[in-house]
């Protein structure tokens, strides 16, 4: 008998070296990654740095869900990919963004009820060259959506045709995840949508964990989460180059990714020190939702549980003549529209207009504080501090309502 216990120890003490290896390995892919983004050309500012370790950390969990946790397209789960205290890839103030593992070979069924958030898009997509994955394989949008008198609906994804079915989305051999998002213009009222998925061809349990599938979970999540951190810094240094400007996100991206479907985003990098302020004008076009997003230079939305971190199609205070008006400052300027820059010098702000026949590009000026209150038309709206301690209320109301928090 001592033999078949010693080969059974081992190749427990392989296992065992194995495993220790796979998280050293990790825990160094991670310090790489805090080493690279303090490393970041042009984090003078003290919250860059905090915010870039930050970001890090926040990540490691998405890294792990993606890689590990929720990795297996035979058995996938919904899962939410960023909320008030995740974010990456210039999220969307706006949003739920939820997500599952696919593949091209089994069918899919995607059951839930609705909810009312004003845009809301199905994505299908196949993997790439990028950390969110490459070409779209097809989208479904909320108009689109047939749902039952209760907003109830089933959604089939499969290779082939699914007998009256009727909503579907064609997958391919190389079909890697479906995407969800869903906008909120009323933060405080309309209601985000609940939903599950099931493999129809799939009816075991998946196998119990093996220790290759963590070393293997591990290395991949280590080392997405040093690409998406890089990926995101270089993306967003392309529009660093041309400063206060508003450029379409396809003049610049010319890989196929997964970005929203149905409006391309106008992205600027805003450079404003204390005691300046950067005036942005624009009349938004008619459209079913657009939005203003604002966030620091590590393409993550500010804190919008507690501060103005972009408005919308709802909130924003238009002018009389339609022209929407917000002004980026340190300091509170006493207008609807403020985008509060969270002790950033520096980020990024975008609109989308979505499902509009026309993407009007804002216009920036820089001025002064003090040169501020001429800059702008006469009778331009204001707000009291006592509206202001309302509207940031609201949106904490709104957050509440949105994340279930």
């Amino acid at each position: 008998m001592s033999g078949p216990v010693s080969g059974s120890s081992t190749r427990r003490n392989e296992t065992s070296e194995a495993l220790r290896l796979a998280w050293r390995s990790f825990c160094d892919q991670l310090q790489r990654a805090g080493e690279r983004a303090l490393d970041e050309n042009g984090l003078e500012q003290e919250a860059d740095q905090a915010t870039g370790l930050r970001y890090l950390s926040r990540n490691i969990s998405l890294a792990l869900l993606f890689h590990l946790e929720n990795n297996d397209p035979r058995h996938p789960e919904v899962m939410r990919y960023f909320d008030p205290i995740r974010k990456q890839g210039g999220d969307n103030a706006d949003a739920v963004y939820l997500g599952m593992p696919v593949n091209g070979r089994d069918h899919f069924v995607v059951r839930g009820q609705r909810g009312n958030a004003r845009f809301l898009a199905f994505t299908l997509l196949e993997d790439g060259q990028t950390p969110w994955g490459g070409p779209v394989v097809g989208s479904l949008f909320g108009p689109d959506l047939v749902c039952d008198e209760q907003g109830n609906f089933e959604l089939h994804l499969a290779p082939r045709p699914v007998p009256d079915a009727p909503n579907y989305l064609a997958t391919t051999p190389d079909s890697w995840r479906l995407t969800i998002r869903q906008f909120f213009a009323d933060w405080e009222h309309e209601q985000p949508m609940s939903v599950t998925v099931s493999n129809v061809d799939c009816h075991d349990p998946p196998p119990p964990l093996p220790a290759g599938k963590v070393e293997q979970g591990l290395a991949s999540a280590g080392h997405w989460l040093g690409w998406s951190t890089e990926y995101w810094a270089e993306k967003l240094a392309q529009w660093r180059a041309r400063p206060n400007q508003f450029i379409s996100w396809h003049e610049m991206e010319k890989r196929a990714i997964d970005a929203t479907p149905g409006g391309t985003p106008l992205i600027c990098y805003w450079q404003v020190a204390r005691g300046q302020a950067l005036v942005v004008r624009v009349h938004p076009p008619q459209c079913s939702y657009w939005n203003c997003e604002f966030g620091n230079r590590w393409f993550e939305t500010m804190d919008y549980r507690y501060r103005l971190a972009g408005t919308n199609c709802h909130h924003a205070q238009l002018e009389e003549d339609g022209e929407l008006i917000v002004v980026i400052s340190h300091e509170d300027p006493g207008l609807p529209n403020w985008l509060d820059p969270s002790g950033h010098e520096s980020g990024y702000v975008t609109f989308r207009w979505m499902g509009a026949q026309e993407a009007p590009h804002p216009h920036c000026q820089q001025v002064s504080m003090a040169a501020l209150a001429q800059t702008l038309p006469a009778g331009v709206r204001k707000i009291s501090p006592s509206q202001r301690q309302a509207q940031l209320k609201a949106r904490r109301r709104g957050v509440h309502q949105r994340f279930r928090l």
